[in-house]
């Protein structure tokens, strides 16, 4: 009942940027908490951003002063800014929203993962 999708990941050379959108839909009532996650090839997925019910956000180490994590409740969806990116950043990013939907009248919490999008970034 309730779908996550990102969106707008892609090439791009080093130095750049990018802009994801992590979308929830579905009997959506509220998106309240949005986290990014990043798994590059022969890693474990890891934390890159967060963003809590009340705005608070938190970064990883490695993306601090370049990435910029938001959300508007009003569209139901997340975004992760990235700029000044590097080949490190190569890896599928996932989004993972929390908030509530409308389940026969009443309303309900989930937690949904998205499918991932590629960010590839050339030398």
């Amino acid at each position: 009942q309730v779908q996550v999708a990102e969106s707008g990941g892609g090439l791009v050379q080093a130095g750049g940027s990018l802009r994801l959108s992590c979308a929830a839909s579905g009997s959506i009532f509220r998106l309240n908490a949005v986290r990014w996650f990043r798994q590059a090839p022969g890693k474990s997925r890891e934390l890159v951003a967060s963003i809590a019910t009340d705005g608070t956000t938190n970064y990883a180490d490695s993306v601090k002063g370049r990435f910029t994590i938001s959300k508007d409740s009003a569209k139901n969806t997340g975004y992760l800014q990235m700029n000044s990116l590097k080949p490190d950043d190569t890896a599928v990013y996932y989004c993972f929203g929390e908030g509530y939907y409308y389940s026969e009248d009443a309303l309900t919490s989930f937690g949904s993962w998205g499918q991932g999008t590629q960010v590839t970034v050339s030398e």
